[in-house]
This record gives C-alpha cells, structure tokens and sequence, in this order.
C-alpha cells in the first residue's frame, strides 16, 4: 500500500450525493448503469458510470445516497462523458458494492 499525506487526501473531493436517475448502458464493455445523481446546489447534478448490475436494480438506486469523488477530470466511457467516480467495494467475487452513507445526509456533504 501506498502512502499518501494528508494534504493529498484533503484534495479529493468524496461528496454525497443521491440518485435520481439509472439507466441500462449497453455500450459499456462490462454490465453498467448510467447514473444521474444530485450532489446539492453547490456542486450540481452529474452523471457516472458505474458496473453495479449484480447488487443493485434500477428501481432501487433512486433515491440512493451514494459517495462520490466529484473533482476528477470528465472521463470518456464509450458513447457517454462520466462527471464523477461513483465509490464502492469488491464483494468476495468481484462485484461492487456501493459505498453509503449509513443515514440520509444533506446532498453535498463532504466526506471528513
């Protein structure tokens, strides 16, 4: 593992935010969600993609709260423009599982 300082992690920008949109991206080379999130009034809404089929529906990711890195550059994933990382864990066999908050928070808030 590699160490970071501390002011290298006070430049990331981990905000929650909440789902309001999920949608099937077929173009993705693994099984993908194109996601609409919103991360309050400060940093807006933004869109990801994220390979979290196995876990999760559709249906029941609106209104999820998620975590989520929001000052990476824009990525380029196929056909669509991801605005932020979307963060989760690798179960036991390879399948992400969605880092939340374990109670609903004000969109935005900042990861401390």
């Amino acid at each position: 593992m590699k160490e970071i300082s501390w002011q290298d992690f006070e430049k990331v920008e981990l905000r929650v935010g909440t789902i309001i949109e999920a949608e099937d991206f077929p173009q993705a080379r693994k099984p993908a969600y194109k996601l609409t999130i919103d991360f309050g009034p400060e940093i807006g809404i933004r869109k990801s993609s994220a390979q979290i089929t196995h876990h999760y529906t559709k249906d029941e990711l609106i209104g999820k709260q998620i975590v989520g890195v929001v000052n990476f550059p824009e990525k380029q994933i196929g056909p669509f423009m991801s605005q932020c990382l979307v963060t989760g864990f690798y179960d036991d066999n390879g399948h992400v599982m969605l880092a939340v908050p374990d109670k609903k928070i004000q969109n935005g808030a900042k990861l401390l």
